[in-house]
């Protein structure tokens, strides 16, 4: 199914970055690999939980900008050529996962754990979004 987002573009002002998502959604992802899992751990606090076996720290790369995060991995490439296989089930091909993230998230930190890379991830608001309290006042009003 296509969503024509084109009215959206005409008469709002400051949402084609929302556009830009709904758009980039629709498109297909590659092959759902590799695997992850997005948890709400509380009400200002995700993590992002992706299967990564076979890959060493220093073949991902995590980077944060303007609300995107980009995970990536890059196999070397002599470790490969060094085996044969009679089966490969282990799927150790290069990726890229892109994440959308809204306003006021960002990436605390990363960590590996039996394979499973851990990105934790908070959101946090500037005081002048969070709610206050409007103290009531009893007395005159104020007269123009």
């Amino acid at each position: 199914m296509t969503v024509d987002l084109s009215p959206l573009y005409r008469t709002a002002i400051g949402f084609d970055r929302l556009a830009s998502m709904l758009e980039n959604a629709n498109r297909l992802e590659s092959a759902g690999y590799p695997p992850y899992n997005i948890e709400v751990v509380d009400e200002d606090r995700y993590q992002i939980t992706m299967a990564v076996a076979g890959f060493k720290d220093d073949e991902l790369s995590i980077e944060s900008k303007q609300n995107e995060l980009t995970i990536s991995g890059q196999k070397a490439e002599d470790e490969a050529s060094e085996r044969k296989y009679l089966h490969r089930g282990i799927a150790n091909r290069n990726f890229e996962r892109k994440f959308q993230l809204a306003d006021h998230v960002f990436v605390k930190g990363a960590r590996m754990e039996h394979g499973l890379l851990h990105i934790e991830l908070y959101r946090e608001l500037p005081e002048a979004l969070k709610p206050r309290s409007i103290a009531i006042e009893t007395g005159h009003l104020i007269e123009n």
